[in-house]
């Protein structure tokens, strides 16, 4: 393979649901299997860490969320949650450096009393390269997740390539898209939770789009991956489906590498080559010569956003 060229991995499996350090367990034998595979690159789904609250569950209290059941659930899945430091986390760094793997990686992040969707990038070394909490919880996800911000919206610089992390529908915000187009993202990451039909074909299009790659991964999970006493599902059946995943990865011409897979648990691979990125833009640039900043721009807030800002007179 030359220099632009390297396998990738999209990982299709359910976390330990409210269990962290199971999770990050789980989190640990795919990422070595992905590594001894010759992936050098590995995308896991939203919320991996520790689990998704997908509408046939939490939906079930919205008609009752004062009720004690939804605040126990609330209280059970933010002790599973992680916290994230300016470094990142430790296990998540052990996990991506014994691998070797540049990780991407679905968390539910806490902090004081709030959840947050994010998704974790790290290098191979173990380094922590950034993270990108969720800007637009969509349907019952409101219930439990806060929004995120501008401060968390930045694609990064990688050997491989510029990488970029959009979660789940926020792929349907044409103007998040188009940042991280403006930014050059080349390994367009899109963990999610989506496993309906029209998402294959949307990713397809933010590849033809944004003449990138576009990496896909869901959990599959059935009812036997979340506790006996949680939930609101239409089957206790324990091989009950929940999600049944459809992770893909898509190259700049929109084809199909690999996936998407309705199966069970697995990881798929492909070889992405960089240099079709800039065959592809030869076509149509949507940041470049296919743009018209003239007539259309935009504009994005990139400050955090804080209740209360602090100041100091004292000098």
């Amino acid at each position: 393979m030359n220099s632009e060229t390297f396998t990738a991995a999209v990982v299709q499996a359910a976390s330990v649901c409210f269990d962290a350090e199971g999770s990050l367990d789980k989190l640990e034998a795919l990422s070595r299997e992905a590594a001894d595979n010759g992936a050098q690159l590995a995308v896991f789904p939203e919320a991996f860490v520790s689990g998704y609250p997908s509408s046939l569950d939490w939906g079930g209290h919205s008609a009752a969320i004062r009720e004690d059941v939804a605040a126990a659930d609330y209280e059970r899945y933010w002790r599973s949650a992680i916290e994230l430091d300016e470094h990142g986390h430790r296990r998540l760094s052990a996990i991506a450096r014994n691998a070797g793997l540049h990780l991407v990686v679905g968390v539910i992040e806490r902090v004081q009393s709030a959840l947050y969707c994010t998704s974790v990038m790290l290098g191979p070394d173990g380094r922590f390269l950034g993270k990108h909490r969720k800007i637009m919880p969509t349907v019952a996800e409101r219930l439990v997740w806060a929004r995120g911000d501008g401060s968390t919206l930045a694609a990064v610089d990688t050997p491989l390539g510029k990488l970029g992390s959009v979660i789940c529908w926020e792929n349907y915000m044409p103007l998040l898209r188009m940042h991280m187009y403006q930014q050059g993202v080349q390994l367009y990451c899109a963990p999610t939770a989506d496993d309906e039909p029209g998402w294959t074909a949307t990713m397809q299009h933010i590849a033809m789009e944004g003449r990138c790659y576009v990496l896909s991964a869901n959990q599959f999970t059935r009812r036997a991956d979340f506790p006996d006493d949680y939930g609101n599902f239409p089957s206790d059946a324990p091989d009950f489906v929940i999600s049944r995943g459809g992770s893909c990865i898509v190259d700049p011409f929109g084809k199909l590498l690999a996936g998407p897979d309705h199966d069970g648990e697995t990881i798929l691979y492909a070889e992405l080559d960089l240099s079709s990125i800039v065959r592809g833009k030869f076509y149509s640039d949507v940041v470049g010569h296919y743009s018209r900043p003239d007539l259309m721009s935009m504009q994005v807030n990139l400050a955090r956003m804080n209740n209360v800002s602090l100041t100091d007179d004292a000098d």
